[in-house]
C-alpha cells in the first residue's frame, strides 16, 4: 500500500506520465470502473498560461480551464470525488509540475508512475510536433516527482511501463491495483469507443486514437526518431532507466 488513508477517504490517485504514452487508455480504463471518476490533465491550463508555449488549442484551453495551481490542488486534494465514488484518478503530465509550483501537495495524494522508453516518446512526439526537447517529454521532471515519492514512503512507489500494460493488461493492471490496495475490476480492460465528457477540450488535436478503442492494443514495434536526436535520448535515458528498475511485473 502507497498512501495510508482511512477507509472514509477516497484513494487520489496520481498517475504522472510524459507525453505520448498510453496516459489516456490507462484513463479511460479507471472511468469504466463504477467506483472511480477522473480528471485529465488538470495542470495543462497553468502549464500553457504560464511557458507561453503554442500548443495545438493554446487559447481555448487556457480559457476552460482554472489557471490557478493552488485552486487546482485544493480541488485535487479536497474536493468531492462523488456520489458512491471512491477512487479519484489523476491523470498528470509531469511536465506540467513547472518549477514555480509548490510540491507538498504530492504527500496528500498516492503518486504512481507510467512510463515509456525516451527514444519511443520522441519519435511519436515528432509525429505530431516539429520539435522537440527534454522538457516536452517530462522525463526529468517524473524522476524528480518519483524520488519524492520514494523518499517519503521509505521505498518505490508503483511504477508501470507502457508496454508491459499493453502486452498484459490483465495481469498489469491488477498488479496496480493491488500495488494501491484496490479490487481488481475486470470494467478496466474494454470500454465504448468515442469521446467523453471527462476529456480535456485539447482532445480533438490528440485523442484520435484512443477514441477510436474499445480496449488497451499489444504494443507496435518500437519506432527509431529520425537522425539528430541521439543527445536527446542520451540524456533522457538515465532517468527512464532509473524508474525502469522499480516497474511492477505481472504477478507483483
Amino acid at each position: 500500500m502507497t498512501q495510508t488513508r482511512s477507509p472514509q477517504q477516497p484513494l487520489r490517485l496520481a498517475m504522472w506520465s510524459g507525453p505520448r504514452n498510453i496516459s489516456t487508455a490507462m484513463m479511460r480504463a479507471f472511468e469504466n470502473r463504477p467506483d472511480a471518476v477522473v480528471v485529465d490533465e488538470p495542470l495543462y491550463g497553468f502549464y500553457l498560461k504560464q511557458t507561453g508555449l503554442d500548443h495545438p488549442g493554446r487559447d481555448a484551453i487556457i480559457a476552460a480551464m482554472e489557471c490557478d495551481w493552488r485552486k487546482v490542488v485544493d480541488t485535487l486534494t479536497q474536493g468531492p470525488v462523488g456520489s458512491g465514488r471512491t477512487i479519484h484518478y489523476q491523470k498528470h503530465m509531469t511536465h506540467h509540475l513547472l518549477p514555480q509550483m509548490g510540491r507538498d501537495w504530492l504527500a496528500q495524494v498516492t503518486n504512481c508512475f507510467l512510463i515509456r522508453d525516451p527514444a519511443e516518446v520522441i519519435a511519436s512526439y515528432l509525429e505530431k510536433r516539429a520539435t522537440v526537447t527534454l522538457a516536452d517529454i517530462g522525463v526529468a521532471e517524473q524522476a524528480e516527482i518519483f524520488d519524492r515519492a520514494a523518499d517519503r514512503l521509505g521505498h518505490a512507489p508503483p511504477v508501470i511501463d507502457g508496454r508491459d500494460v499493453q502486452a498484459d493488461p490483465r495481469a498489469m493492471l491488477a498488479a496496480l491495483c493491488r500495488a494501491v490496495d484496490i479490487p481488481f475490476d475486470e470494467a478496466m480492460l474494454a470500454w465504448p469507443p468515442g469521446r467523453r465528457a471527462s476529456d480535456g477540450v485539447w482532445a480533438p488535436h490528440w485523442y484520435a486514437a484512443v477514441e477510436a478503442s474499445t480496449g488497451f492494443t499489444p504494443p507496435a514495434p518500437p519506432k527509431a526518431p529520425p537522425p539528430g536526436h541521439e543527445a536527446l535520448i542520451e540524456r533522457a535515458a538515465p532517468f527512464y532507466r532509473r524508474l525502469y528498475a522499480h516497474r511492477l511485473a505481472a504477478g507483483s
